[in-house]
């Protein structure tokens, strides 16, 4: 019997990977409950009366959206002119002027 557990001891398998196979499934049971730990806490802190949560979302998206149209509605969005951007190589201040000189006399 002694004799077979001093093999047993020696044997690379039972040395090296039964350990190693230990740690992986454990660790992959470990790090589940932590990450469990993490959703729940989120869940804690993100909890609101739903119809105050639901009263916040529509008056914030009814503002965003009112002030967007306001900054949109005094653009002009027919009269504007492409000018190429600079390549590597080139300069861009000094390419885009020359461009828009060039726009500035044409039109």
């Amino acid at each position: 019997m002694w004799n077979q557990v001093r093999k047993l001891q020696n044997n690379r398998t039972v040395k090296y990977g039964v350990p190693m196979l230990l740690l992986i499934v454990g660790g992959s049971f470990g790090l589940r409950e932590f990450t469990q730990i993490r959703y729940d806490a989120q869940k804690i802190q993100r909890k609101l009366d739903p119809a105050l949560e639901a009263r916040v979302k529509s008056q914030k998206q009814s503002v965003i959206l009112q002030e967007e149209y306001e900054k949109l509605k005094d653009q002009d969005l027919d009269g504007w002119k492409n000018i190429r951007g600079p390549r590597p190589w080139e300069d861009s201040k000094e390419q885009q002027n020359e461009q828009r000189a060039r726009l500035d006399k044409g039109t």
